[in-house]
């Protein structure tokens, strides 16, 4: 796909972090950064003509125009050769945000600690945009990690083809490993696929990526949490059951978006997105 990066900016530590990260993966991708604020629609009223997301008339004083503006700067601080468009949008933020994510190659959020208050359950919006959005999701923890693997999982068992794909062009971009994590590995450590599946193309394709099979035990989603702890990004393939809700529950992916220690992509396989 040769849509945008869209990322989320609400001004946020963390929605910057999300558009340097976002920067970066445009130029991998050699597409546009495209940033998007969400705009509940507001609940007093505003003078006519005065858009609702700045009823103080200026969008360059408004809440919008100002994360907007910082978030630019971050982004082409990050990559400077990138070229950078942004929009406002109205409506709840995971909703826009995951009908605005169908024309885009990847879409970018931050993620936010639960609050005292009981509110913001960590990774909620990644979780609503990768069970119902139209692109992968990259979810980003933190500043960026500059050592580390890059960790593959899966939510059925079955590596895929997009998100081994993703894995091995991240790994090669941060010149770094793949560790795989889809069950239990054999003696040697060495992948099993053979000649055949993702994995065999993808070593040919990306000669300078070493890949390893990790040995789980406890599971693969506890597999997935510990390797965290010293990955760079974990990328999780899922297929969607029955729309976003049945999506949820696939165990692996919701545990890495709301539990992983380091950025987490969530990729759909082939057919599975609307």
């Amino acid at each position: 796909m040769s849509g945008p990066v869209l990322v989320g900016v609400d001004g946020s530590a963390t929605s910057l972090a999300a558009v340097e990260a976002a920067a970066r993966e445009a130029e991998r991708l050699g597409v546009e950064l495209r940033l998007a604020h969400a705009c509940e629609w507001p609940t007093v009223p505003v003078p006519p003509g005065v858009p609702p997301w700045d009823p103080g008339g200026s969008r360059s004083r408004g809440p919008a125009g100002g994360a907007l503006t910082e978030a630019e700067r971050r982004a082409r601080g990050a990559a400077p050769g990138v070229r950078v468009t942004h929009t406002v949008l109205m409506g709840e933020p995971a909703s826009v945000l995951e009908t605005e994510s169908r024309g885009s190659s990847l879409t970018v959020v931050g993620s936010r600690p639960v609050s005292r208050f009981g509110g913001g359950r960590r990774g909620s919006v990644a979780a609503r945009l990768a069970a119902g959005g139209g692109s992968p999701v990259l979810m980003v923890r933190g500043g960026p990690q500059r050592v580390g693997v890059v960790v593959l999982a899966c939510d059925n068992g079955r590596l895929g083809r997009r998100a081994a794909e993703f894995a091995f062009a991240e790994a090669a971009a941060r010149e770094t490993d793949v560790v795989v994590l889809n069950g239990s590995a054999p003696r040697n450590g060495r992948p099993q696929d053979g000649n055949h599946g993702p994995l065999a193309a993808l070593r040919e394709k990306y000669g300078d990526v070493h890949v390893r099979r990790a040995r789980v035990r406890g599971g693969t989603r506890r597999a997935v949490i510990e390797a965290s702890a010293h990955a760079q990004l974990v990328v999780v393939g899922t297929r969607r059951r029955g729309g976003w809700p049945a999506a949820l529950r696939a165990t692996i992916s919701r545990a890495a978006l709301r539990h992983a220690d380091c950025p987490v992509a969530v990729i759909h396989e082939e057919g599975e997105n609307r």
